[in-house]
């Protein structure tokens, strides 16, 4: 048996694979979301209750979880664009790992800080972290291409962040506020390097 040799394949763009990830995550939602309405099991109310241990879990699951179609739908353009532009413009594993400590830091605040007795799910805190991590991130690494993009993100959707702010008490605000945090979090700790470079440059220019 010959093995042939020859160029190994090309690996997909990454503008592709993250168009994939993204959508096999939406798609995900959707799944969850059909078998939420078939059984019985209630799992929307695996979602975050602040202060309580049952209420842990909903740190992991919150932001798969929905409370309807419509609340779903709201969310499905926006995590797509947004969370495509995280993937695209960081990298994959960068715009994995920016999603984790978005996740991480939504579901913790608001485990801490919600008002008792609510449930809180879904996946708008994950958008509003990809939203302010894309806007912010120029801001910590200082490169032209991150900045241009984050203002572009501003523009179209600067005006969901007024979302961070207490209004319809049926809307997790604190879910939409920890999200914010988290993206900013997540833009500071995945842009040390560049920082770290900079702030070496700094004190050595000849270097």
């Amino acid at each position: 048996m010959t093995i042939p040799t020859g160029t190994p394949p090309t690996e997909r763009p990454t503008w592709l694979r993250s168009g994939l990830w993204i959508g096999g995550f939406v798609v995900f939602l959707y799944v969850v979301e059909i078998v939420d309405r078939i059984l019985p099991a209630n799992l929307q109310s695996a979602g975050i209750e602040p202060r309580t241990g049952d209420g842990l879990w909903g740190i992991l699951f919150a932001p798969i979880l929905h409370g309807d179609w419509t609340h779903l739908t709201a969310n499905t353009v926006p995590a797509l664009i947004l969370g495509f532009l995280v993937l695209w413009s960081s990298g994959i594993t960068r715009g994995i790992v920016a999603t984790a400590v978005i996740w991480v830091v939504a579901g913790v605040g608001t485990w801490l800080f919600a008002g008792s007795g609510e449930n809180h799910i879904g996946a708008s805190s994950l958008i509003f972290g990809w939203l302010t991590y894309l806007i912010i991130r120029g801001i910590f690494t200082r490169k032209g291409g991150q900045i241009v993009l984050g203002l572009v993100v501003l523009f179209f959707y600067g005006g969901m962040l007024w979302g961070v702010l207490p209004s319809d008490p049926f809307v997790s605000w604190q879910g939409h506020l920890f999200g914010a945090l988290g993206g900013v979090v997540a833009a500071w700790l995945l842009s040390s390097d560049t920082r770290r470079a900079r702030a070496v440059r700094a004190a050595d220019p000849l270097r």
